[in-house]
């Protein structure tokens, strides 16, 4: 099993997802799909020239229309030996955003529900960006709308938390239907001046979660390790409103990985892991005898 916390393995993880951000961004560039680095791995492009040492995860976004662009041509061009497409609000993938997974690995979440049916293989996030209303108030109804379907889908995927106004949430919204919700949350007109990134309702607050427009409408390439992907344009605003000093580089003490997996593996698949769980009665979420 690969260690996450150990700096040789995390870096052994930055490779394989250096190397499906190259097929992302080939099947991109071949069908002109916009996109853009978002969120750690922009900020690790522009600081880092590449990923932030200590993170263990990559982040594209792109604008709705060229989200489902993508997901078009993913289906014929990438190899089905190798990726696995993972849509949103899937039976097994609840969630609003969907993930590019690698074969053959394991990225074996903490916060997953045990489903052996979920791929659970090294991933890429790609997030998909919104439209959102002129109109002030229509924008804080999108938002909450956002904030609906999100805490719907943690409750699906088994979402834990300490929080006791997260839990009341999650079961005031666990009964009311999805699709109203979404459609707020997915405007197709695309005249307005603000986007939205609907997962950052979940965390952010709303000033966080909505952005300019122009941020998203033009790219730029930049140096990441031995390659080189799009960000905005508009990067520095971007990041700066996302992190403030982001040029800051934290102290050591700082400098921790959010151990987004309980188990990694670059070498053996997830479905011999959930194996071993079912043979030895082993949970493999935490190491524990069941």
């Amino acid at each position: 099993m690969k260690n996450l916390t150990q700096l040789n393995e995390l870096s052994e993880h930055q490779k394989v997802l250096l190397s499906m951000l190259k097929d992302f961004d080939a099947v991109c560039e071949k069908h002109g799909i916009r996109y853009m680095l978002f969120a750690g791995t922009a900020l690790g492009a522009v600081r880092h020239s590449g990923f932030i040492p200590w993170d263990d995860d990559a982040d594209v976004i792109l604008m709705r229309a060229d989200y489902e662009k993508f997901f078009e041509c993913a289906a014929k061009d990438f190899d089905a030996e190798k990726y696995y497409v993972q849509r949103e609000y899937g039976a097994h993938w609840p969630m609003q955003f969907s993930k590019l997974r690698l074969n053959n690995t394991a990225c074996i979440e903490k916060y997953h529900p045990k489903d052996p049916e979920l791929h659970q293989g090294i991933y890429i996030d790609i997030f998909p960006c919104d439209n959102l209303s002129d109109n002030k108030a229509v924008r804080k109804l999108q938002f909450l709308a956002s904030k609906i379907v999100i805490a719907k889908a943690l409750y699906a995927r088994g979402y834990e938390t300490d929080s006791f106004a997260k839990k009341c949430f999650m079961q005031l919204c666990r009964p009311l239907p999805l699709e109203p919700f979404k459609r707020i949350c997915i405007r197709r007109k695309d005249s307005s001046s603000y986007m939205v990134h609907s997962f950052f309702a979940a965390s952010k607050s709303y000033e966080k979660s909505i952005f300019p427009r122009e941020w998203f409408e033009k790219t730029m390439r930049v140096p990441f390790e031995d390659a080189d992907f799009p960000v905005s344009c508009q990067c520095s605003e971007l990041l700066t409103k996302l992190y403030g000093d982001y040029e800051r580089i934290p102290p050591p003490e700082e400098r921790r990985c959010k151990e987004h997996a309980a188990i990694l593996d670059t070498e053996r698949s997830y479905t011999e892991y959930l194996d071993e769980q079912r043979k030895m009665k082993i949970d493999v979420y935490t190491r524990s005898i069941r």
